[in-house]
């Protein structure tokens, strides 16, 4: 069953609170630019933001700019824990994650969360369920109201949608990702109700809207040339402006995507995209033509923590 509208664009703020990304030339920016582009993001209609406990002062920042704007819907991630020990109690892991949860709401500025999810798919069975049990408790005192998990393969995200707690998946997806369609995802996806899927990486950290083939990771397999240049080729057949454009329009063209979350570390950029949203999606005919054009790369490309170290 489609969605009611083309997915909409979320805020991703991990660059307003850290350098990060293969295609961030600017670095992060300064505290009032950060307020001032959240600022002008909800003035252009952006209604929800993606950040984490783990992205630097994102969350800070973020409580700054939308201290007036309790209508605006945050979307954080819980802490990776890396403090706990591998054999933590129950009890040092609870207070682990209330710990989380008090410095996301101080920091946020909020008296609860409206949607927290586990940064790692793998605490979701992580000391024997405490994480996820703390998490679901939390859920029912009114803290946190709603829960989900952040994936990075196909093997978490059917993981994931089998808990009925798990109300919104966030997932890399681009237009050259074959991996969710082939294992199912996107079938299982279709099948839950009441659940909300938000894709990361829509640009592949930016190498997909760049048009540059010196950008990309040196993966065994990936003619980086030819697929710039089929990028072009194909946003000129379906009338787009650019690989950026093509690149949105297919992934808003998915009947099973909610949002898709876009890191933005300068005002241009925010601009470019809230661009990028006015126009229309891809249809499901056009969505299936460019996937049969699209050739199938290597799965190495499609993870960047599996890109070569050297890059």
């Amino acid at each position: 069953m489609g969605k009611a509208r083309p997915a909409e664009l979320v805020l991703g703020s991990v660059q307003l609170g850290l350098n990060y990304g293969a295609a961030n030339k600017t670095g992060k920016p300064s505290r009032a630019a950060a307020l001032r582009m959240v600022d002008r993001a909800v003035e252009g209609g952006i209604e929800q933001i993606d950040t984490a406990r783990a992205y630097g002062d994102s969350e800070n920042r973020l409580g700054d700019a939308l201290r007036a704007r309790h209508a605006v819907r945050t979307i954080t991630k819980l802490s990776p824990l890396t403090e706990l020990a591998i054999d933590a109690t129950r009890e040092q892991v609870r207070e682990a994650v209330d710990a989380s949860i008090s410095e996301s709401l101080a920091a946020l500025q909020r008296d609860r969360l409206d949607c927290l999810l586990l940064h790692r798919a793998a605490h979701m069975s992580a000391f024997d369920g405490a994480i996820w049990e703390r998490l679901t408790e939390r859920l029912e005192d009114g803290s946190v109201l709603a829960l989900g998990v952040s994936v990075q393969s196909p093997e978490e995200a059917l993981t994931a949608l089998e808990h009925e707690d798990v109300r919104h998946i966030q997932m890399p997806f681009n237009i050259l990702d074959w991996r969710w369609r082939e294992a199912g995802v996107i079938d299982r996806v279709r099948e839950r109700d009441g659940v909300t899927v938000h894709v990361r990486s829509v640009f592949l950290q930016g190498i997909l809207a760049a048009g540059e083939p010196a950008m990309w990771p040196p993966v065994r397999g990936v003619d980086a040339r030819a697929l710039v240049k089929l990028l072009k080729s194909l946003a000129k057949d379906f009338g787009r402006e650019s690989a950026a454009d093509l690149c949105v329009a297919y992934a808003r063209g998915q009947d099973w995507v909610d949002g898709i979350v876009i890191g933005m570390e300068t005002e241009e950029q925010l601009d470019a995209n809230l661009r990028l949203f006015l126009r229309h999606p891809l249809s499901p005919a056009d969505c299936a033509r460019v996937e049969a054009k699209i050739p199938r790369v290597p799965a190495q490309l499609l993870d960047p923590a599996q890109w070569p170290k050297i890059f």
